[in-house]
């Protein structure tokens, strides 16, 4: 079947969802800056959540996909031309980033001298400063954007020539590639984010975010599968078997979420240093303490339970629906990391953090179901699904 062929339209669900998205995106941009006079330090902040919260999805993506290349399994039949539609969407998350270059100075304190009146933190001058926070957020999303265009490009390259090089290709570039998203993504974590609290730190804080954004962009692309399984190609190659392997990958990240959020927890606790507690004095007592058990209930405990069941994994709509609660959760998830810098008395949730999340995720959105259809729903000549192809035309 030529490629051409292959370029099945979306089902109208997601066509309906891309049109919302988009309405609902515009809307909550535009209802969002109009506060920005009023309020300009909530407006960034608002902002600032809902974009480390959106650019998980293509991180995710980006990962999930150079694993998928790396391992092989069939698994990865059903998700990966969604894996890579989400990494084509990092382009416009770089434009989305351009509001918080305007609003440093309101987000982090280390751009009002805090950092060079600590006199803890002097070796923080150099690497808390703007010019070097712009220059390795230009590094970041260089190596983010050449990793998704050098991938997509040979991924084309091989449905369009049936060439079995390109698939050793893609093998060859995601060891490397896992290397320096691990890098790239635990920087970006320190410097987006933890340097919210410039006195704090913790090794282990990289890996959470990785696992986050792994966790969010599997359960969504789970659901974009999904929705294609009643459509051609879709429904004539993709088995319950491959979504019973994906949801057993989905539990792998609820553990190993929970581990990297215990390990820090107990590495922290043990040692009770008064430069390292900070984060846990603020975000386990008083009205935080409430949040942080519910995620351990919602984005541990539950999820643990219900992954465990064969029966829930196997039955699709059961399983979107696990889905698509853990992506809330994740919202939720980092909500607990980023707000408490802001507001350490306890949650509450501002009208910005819901509008500027609508806004950001609708356009992220809406931009990646319109990649989404700028490709076969499947991949049509990797070697690893051998005889898929023939099946295309059944």
């Amino acid at each position: 079947m030529s490629a051409g062929q292959a370029l099945t339209p979306l089902p109208p669900v997601l066509d309906r969802l891309q049109r919302g998205a988009f309405t609902a995106g515009g809307l909550g941009l535009v209802t969002s800056f109009g506060f920005l006079a009023a309020r300009p330090d909530q407006f960034f902040r608002s902002y600032l959540l809902a974009f480390v919260f959106c650019i998980g999805f293509p991180l995710g993506c980006l990962a999930l996909l150079m694993v998928h290349h790396l391992t092989g399994g069939w698994w990865g039949l059903p998700i990966r031309k969604p894996l890579e539609a989400g990494m084509r969407t990092f382009p416009v998350l770089l434009i989305l980033s351009i509001p918080l270059v305007f609003g440093l100075n309101r987000i982090y304190p280390w751009t009002n001298g805090a950092v060079t009146a600590n006199p803890s933190l002097p070796f923080k001058h150099f690497y808390l400063s703007r010019d070097f926070f712009f220059v390795r957020a230009a590094i970041y999303f260089a190596i983010w954007l050449f990793l998704s265009y050098i991938m997509n490009k040979w991924s084309a390259e091989q449905d369009r020539t049936a060439d079995q090089r390109f698939a050793k290709y893609l093998e060859g570039i995601s060891g490397p590639g896992l290397i320096l998203f691990g890098i790239t993504v635990t920087f970006a974590s320190i410097d987006w984010v933890m340097s919210l609290e410039p006195g704090w730190f913790s090794t282990i804080y990289g890996m959470i975010f990785m696992v986050i954004y792994a966790l969010g962009a599997l359960a969504l692309v789970i659901n974009i599968s999904q929705a294609t399984t009643n459509f051609a190609p879709v429904s004539h190659v993709v088995t319950r078997d491959q979504f019973n392997d994906l949801g057993n990958l989905m539990l792998t990240f609820v553990m190993l979420w929970a581990y990297l959020n215990f390990s820090q927890f107990l590495i922290i606790w043990a040692g009770n240093l008064k430069n390292e507690i900070t984060f846990y004095m603020t975000r386990a007592n008083g009205a935080w303490a409430g949040l942080a058990l519910f995620l351990v209930l919602f984005h541990f405990a539950i999820p643990f339970l219900l992954l465990l069941q064969r029966s829930v994994k196997r039955r699709l709509k059961v399983l979107s629906i696990v889905c698509g609660a853990l992506i809330v959760i994740s919202f939720v998830d980092m909500y607990w990391l980023v707000v408490p810098a802001f507001q350490p008395s306890g949650p509450r949730l501002h009208p910005l953090d819901l509008t500027l999340l609508v806004g950001i995720f609708g356009i992220w959105f809406g931009t990646y179901v319109w990649q989404l259809r700028r490709s076969p729903l499947l991949p049509l000549h990797d070697p690893r699904f051998e005889g898929t192809a023939t099946e295309f035309g059944d």
